[in-house]
């Protein structure tokens, strides 16, 4: 039988610096992936309206809920990864999917149209308004992913 030692994080009523690391992490993961999965939800039922005016704090967003994502990940989980490490993989694969498709579709189609070209203007917000409506239901899969992790 292994017996595992726990170190207390606080020593004499002070916090610990990994304990502070891991509290500004997840705020910053929990903050800019909410302000993510917002803004693309709220693009995805207005079919891309304004989606200009969003793309650049989207995709910072996104890439600090990933990074802090993985930052997390690297600190909390050792070892096998186990049913709640397989689930939050399939969440964090399918964030880094909705990124990957809002940057390369949305994000190519809003530079087309800042250049004035009447005749694709149609096309190019239908693929912009895709994008965020796929982007959504991934994004929808790897919250729920993370709210079901807790629980396996």
């Amino acid at each position: 039988m292994d017996i595992q030692y726990v170190y207390p994080i606080r020593s004499a009523g002070k916090i610990g610096a990994m304990q502070v690391t891991l509290i500004v992490t997840l705020v910053l993961h929990v903050l800019s992936g909410v302000f993510w999965a917002g803004t693309t939800f709220a693009l995805a039922r207005t079919a891309g309206n304004q989606a200009d005016l969003f793309f650049r704090p989207q995709m910072g967003a996104a890439a600090v809920a990933v990074a802090t994502g993985g930052l997390l990940w690297f600190l909390l989980h050792d070892g096998p990864l186990g049913l709640q490490g397989h689930i939050l993989a399939i969440g964090a694969l399918c964030a880094v999917l909705a990124a990957g498709i809002q940057g390369m579709v949305s994000g190519s189609a809003l530079r087309k149209l800042s250049t004035p070209i009447e005749s694709e203007g149609s096309r190019l917000r239908h693929r912009v308004a895709r994008s965020q409506r796929i982007a959504a239901a991934l994004l929808m899969i790897t919250v729920t992913c993370m709210a079901a992790a807790r629980y396996a």
